[in-house]
């Protein structure tokens, strides 16, 4: 089936974190510091949340809320009702984390995120290194951070596989020195990570910056541009790092996709540029909340 993307928004500053909620799908407008709320069934957009402080990466957790990637923070956020935005975790070893950019959770409530850094509007950077962290929940809102790669330099989008057996990170570096692969770390019991193997290998082209699951477990992901190799593109790739399927996406350097709707059949893509498409698929996502 080829999927063809129809634009439903655009005119943002960088699009990213697509989550559906249920009825709708949240994004975020990053460097306007704001969350937007599409609604299908209207077409509205509305401003979800507002002074965000460049969050990107977002995920609901099993029970509902909302978690966010603070760049400007520099820290894992939830989003309350109250509308407050509450720091999660902000910081190792006492340095400020660099500029969050994304986030998985595991059947565990634990958070997995990538602690990149792509540009200087985040403060001045204090921690020597760019890495992958684990959150794990504590008493009451305690949490406690734990490093858990050595070998990233610049870590993007993360995902825990559906029998939570591994953790996929792309390494996306941007300079020519930099790997950019697709990466399965496995996930030991104590939540240690193994040593990985290379899904796939993107070098010297864009890396994956965002993906996500459908229901039978394969991989979703953005990932190209127009500066060489396939182009700008969302692959559909087997665990072991099979190419299934490709899907050219209408505009440069995609950012990110999840799947949303009734039946969770149609899959949400965010760009660089700014954009909202939607596609209509022959299948169906697997989220961690809702359930459809």
């Amino acid at each position: 089936m080829t999927w063809e993307f129809e634009l439903i928004g655009d005119g943002f500053s960088l699009t990213e974190g697509p989550a559906w909620d249920g009825s709708g799908l949240l994004f975020t407008d990053i460097n306007n510091s704001r969350v937007m709320r599409y609604v299908p069934a209207s077409g509205g957009l509305t401003v979800f949340r507002e002074k965000t402080e460049r969050t990107n990466g977002l995920m609901f957790d099993k029970d509902g809320r909302l978690y966010g990637c603070s760049q400007n923070r520099g820290a894992i956020v939830r989003f309350e009702p109250d509308g407050s935005m509450r720091t999660i975790a902000g910081e190792y070893e006492g340095k400020r984390l660099n500029s969050p950019n994304d986030l998985a959770i595991d059947d565990r409530g634990r958070i997995w995120f990538t602690d990149p850094r792509y540009d200087d509007l985040a403060p001045p950077a204090e921690l020597e290194h760019m890495s992958v962290y684990r959150l794990d929940p504590g008493a009451g809102e305690t949490w406690e951070i734990e490093r858990v790669t050595y070998d990233t330099t610049r870590p993007n989008g993360i995902l825990v596989s559906p029998d939570q057996s591994e953790l996929f990170v792309s390494q996306a570096g941007p300079t020519a020195d930099e790997k950019r692969e697709l990466r399965a770390y496995p996930i030991r019991d104590t939540g240690v990570l193994g040593r990985p193997r290379v899904v796939h290998n993107f070098h010297p082209y864009r890396s994956i910056d965002g993906m996500c699951f459908d229901s039978n477990g394969h991989i979703i992901a953005a990932a190209g541009n127009s500066a060489g190799g396939p182009g700008p593109m969302v692959y559909v790739f087997e665990q072991s790092g099979r190419i299934f399927e490709t899907h050219p996406t209408p505009v440069d350097s995609p950012t990110n996709v999840t799947f949303g709707g009734p039946d969770l059949s149609t899959l949400y893509l965010t760009t660089i540029g700014g954009h909202l498409f939607r596609a209509e698929t022959d299948r169906r996502g697997l989220l961690h909340f809702p359930k459809p």
